[in-house]
């Protein structure tokens, strides 16, 4: 780290004519990037902070767009869980090509029909497919699988340990096609599910199977993503290749909700009913249940008005000059709100599409609540863009510093007990 490119909060505060307070504020919302010196202090990124100045200035704006690349890399991949795809456009943006699809749900299936095509699509459970006469066929195995605990039988916790998780059958794609790299996605809770024993019995299983293995929590707002979301990625290189992990650089610029929507093609969406609409039209921009008078919190909240902690997703609207707090299943739960900026309705099906990245042209399939999940549920495209510009750039040894970071594998097996 340069110390010339990072500045202190009052020396940010005072190049932006701002308060101190609002320089934490926007940290804390992920508005600019900070990290942490010797002492603990937070510095701000200088090309962060000019960026964010353009921009209250009127003189500047990081455009919203969807990431691809135009040269086809010739690697081939499986991925297991598709959803409506998500990862698959990422990737397939990035020159990396499909061989198939495998998703049990059939509305999801319809979509990457849709858009995919038929041939490429398994609708099937995937503890009933045989992945053995792919192998030496793929360079790459994908899997978005659920967390999900396992029974501490053995002390090792290896692949037999697995047996009867999903994850389990992403391992044993794994090891019956043999791929060169394999990346595993999940959201980030899973790095402290059952006290992280989940996760080392992941990591355990994938070493047990021949792969180095190393993971990251990727913060999708830095990368290209108009959305504060994080995932979980773990990426697994076979030991013999003797091959450099990468994963995605996260950038000093975060893209706004208003450049995100900007010119957003109408599509259905959830309505308030009227009771609810009354409370959140009262909510201003960016606001939530604490702008409103105390007996319509009462009324609003009920008995959670008297708990403590939390609770700052209730009755909230977003804001236009932020990116969008993390999508969830539906816009419009009490827990989860996720109103328009200026208008007091829930986002469309197509506000969510384009939060997540998905282009204009992706057509989801189902009723709308369907499409919400299947959107909500989704890994951003964009995301998916630079991992998988990171794998072809793994396989061909050709590391870009701008926007890629070297990881060290994990070399030995971890016991719990």
């Amino acid at each position: 780290m340069q110390a010339q490119n990072y500045l202190t909060a009052k020396e940010a505060a005072d190049f932006l004519n701002i308060s101190v307070d609002t320089i934490h504020r926007w940290d804390k919302k992920g508005l600019i990037k900070a990290i942490r010196d010797g002492r603990n202090y937070r510095l701000f990124d200088i090309d962060s902070l000019k960026l964010l100045h353009d921009k209250i200035n009127g003189s500047s704006s990081t455009p919203y767009k969807i990431l691809k690349n135009d040269v086809k890399s010739g690697i081939k991949a499986i991925e297991l869980f598709a959803g409506a795809g998500g990862t698959a456009l990422g990737l397939e943006n990035a020159g990396i090509e499909h061989i198939f699809f495998n998703e049990i749900n059939h509305d999801a299936c319809l979509t990457l029909r849709k858009n995919f095509g038929d041939k490429r699509v398994r609708e099937q459970d995937v503890h009933e497919i045989d992945f053995s006469g792919y192998r030496g066929k793929v360079d790459l195995v994908q899997a978005g699988f659920p967390c999900q605990a396992f029974s501490y039988a053995g002390k090792r916790l290896g692949f037999e340990e697995a047996r009867g998780t999903l994850f389990f059958e992403f391992a044993r794609c794994v090891k019956e096609t043999s791929p060169k790299i394999a990346v595993g996605e999940n959201v980030r809770g899973l790095v402290n599910h059952d006290n992280g024993k989940t996760l080392q019995t992941m990591l355990n299983v994938m070493e047990e199977l021949g792969y180095n293995v190393a993971w990251r929590i990727l913060k999708c707002q830095y990368l290209d993503v108009p959305q504060k979301r994080e995932r979980l990625i773990m990426i697994c290189t076979r030991k013999d290749l003797d091959m450099p992990i990468f994963f995605p650089k996260e950038q000093n610029y975060t893209i706004s909700l208003r450049e995100a929507l900007k010119d957003c093609p109408p599509s259905p969406g959830q309505k308030y009913p009227k009771k609810k609409y009354d409370i959140m039209k009262l909510i201003p921009e960016g606001g939530y249940w604490k702008d409103l008078p105390e007996d319509l919190q009462k009324q609003y909240l009920g008995s959670s008005f008297y708990s403590t902690g939390g609770r700052t997703g209730m009755a909230r609207r977003l804001s236009w000059d932020e990116p969008s707090l993390t999508l969830t299943c539906a816009p419009a739960q009490k827990q989860t709100e996720r109103c328009h900026p200026s208008e007091t309705r829930p986002l469309t099906v197509r506000e969510y599409a384009r939060i997540q990245t998905f282009p204009d042209s992706w057509e989801f399939e189902g009723s709308v609540s369907s499409q919400y999940k299947q959107i909500g549920n989704a890994v951003p495209p964009n995301l998916a863009f630079h991992i998988g510009e990171c794998i072809i750039a793994m396989l061909n040894n050709k590391f870009n510093p701008d926007t890629m970071e070297k990881a060290e594998p994990i070399h030995e097996q971890v016991d719990l007990f």
